[in-house]
């Protein structure tokens, strides 16, 4: 092999070597520059990540209303359970209640006996078992037959559990049970329970059994 040649090889040879030492120097820059660069692309790409909104805090406004209505429920052998007719009814779902203008309600207990319920404005919760009657409000138990005579309420205001036959007021309250009357300033009524509370000022009218009452001219 000639001088010339060996001379040339030898100068590749070292070129070479210079060339992987300064790679090896770089190489690490370059390597960082790279994960630097996907890590960029990474983040670009990736759906921006929101979070759960928080809940919104429902306001007390109705979301549905009806004029002129009638609704009506059964139990499971198909017997009429409870009747509302209104003006109108307004559902408010933040309270799950129903306001209803000019309300009447019906409810038959498992016996058969009728209560029915008016007022000028009403406030029931969402199964119409527990009801608040304002202005004018009447709460009618029907007579069931026997020596059970119809029983009457009436106040400014009347809060009836129609399920559970109570009924109480913390406002004048004027009770009618066939010709006994009594009037009181708050009353608690629990037929189920056979017991009548009456507060404040009390006045009753009883009637002695057989005796025979005339209304006053």
């Amino acid at each position: 092999m000639s001088t010339a040649v060996r001379t040339t090889r030898g100068l590749l040879l070292r070129g070479l070597r210079r060339w992987a030492d300064r790679a090896s120097i770089y190489l690490p820059v370059a390597l960082m520059g790279l994960v630097a660069l996907a890590t960029w692309w990474l983040a670009r790409s990736t759906p921006e990540y929101k979070g759960v909104d928080a809940p919104r805090v429902a306001r007390h406004e109705p979301d549905y209303f009806m004029r002129g209505f009638s609704v009506r429920t059964f139990d499971a052998q198909g017997r009429l359970k409870s009747e509302v007719t209104g003006a109108e009814i307004r559902h408010y779902p933040d309270t799950d209640t129903l306001e209803i203008d000019r309300a009447q309600m019906k409810s038959y207990n498992p016996q058969g006996a009728l209560t029915t319920a008016t007022a000028d404005r009403a406030l029931s919760n969402g199964d119409g078992s527990e009801v608040q009657l304002f202005g004018n409000a009447r709460v009618l138990r029907e007579s069931s037959g026997g020596d059970q005579p119809p029983l009457e309420f009436r106040s400014e205001f009347l809060h009836a559990f129609l399920n559970e036959e109570r009924v109480k007021s913390h406002k004048p309250v004027t009770l009618t049970r066939g010709a006994e009357r009594f009037s009181a300033e708050s009353m608690e009524f629990d037929n189920l329970g056979r017991l009548l509370k009456l507060d404040g000022r009390v006045r009753a009218q009883l009637v002695p059994p057989g005796a025979r009452v005339e209304a006053a001219q």
